[in-house]
């Protein structure tokens, strides 16, 4: 079964696992400050529990618990290897925190599945005149793929060569017509 639970701050709701949901609602500290319903959405598109004390010395100490990062610490701690230090979710959907779609990658892996911010709507697309320039980024380089006419043909040659290189680690265009493979 699957808990939605809907965000204080926002009509946006966070998916979880069944145990999930009960585990941090049988935690003492988690049912004390009300955890699960006390979840907001942050500014990078998770889900966070945010909350602030007064010090003993008047000063303010807030506390800041990244959803996803919790429940990856908690279940997923076998998964933690190496340089695969950091949580994301596989299908991009930050506020998707089911176990199946959360995994430890690497800071380069990471760096890939970002969004982007090219002008075309894909990675590794620019426009150079009235054509379409692909590149990717192997082993901190940038490698010129091609030319084309289209940015959906650029995007596509580079969701190949990603493909290839990264495997199921690299970042794919959303581009009609084209599959994983």
């Amino acid at each position: 079964m699957i808990y939605k639970v809907k965000l204080k701050n926002s009509d946006d709701m966070v998916l979880l696992d069944d145990h999930v949901y009960e585990a941090f609602n049988n935690d003492p500290y988690l049912s004390k400050v009300n955890f699960i319903n006390n979840l907001r959405k942050h500014s990078s598109g998770c889900a966070v529990f945010q909350k602030t004390w007064k010090k003993a010395d008047g000063n303010f100490k807030t506390e800041t618990i990244y959803l996803h990062k919790l429940i990856a610490e908690r279940f997923l701690a076998d998964q933690k290897k190496g340089a695969r230090r950091l949580v994301g979710a596989k299908n991009g959907d930050k506020l998707d925190c089911r176990l199946d779609n959360l995994a430890y990658r690497s800071r380069s892996v990471a760096s890939r599945q970002r969004r982007t911010s090219s002008k075309t709507g894909f990675t590794g697309v620019y426009k150079e005149h009235n054509r379409y320039r692909a590149v990717i980024s192997i082993d901190g380089k940038s490698v010129h793929i091609g030319m084309f006419d289209t940015p959906e043909e650029a995007a596509a040659a580079y969701n190949k060569l990603s493909k290839e290189v990264y495997g199921e680690e690299g970042k794919i265009n959303k581009v009609k017509g084209w599959e994983r493979g």
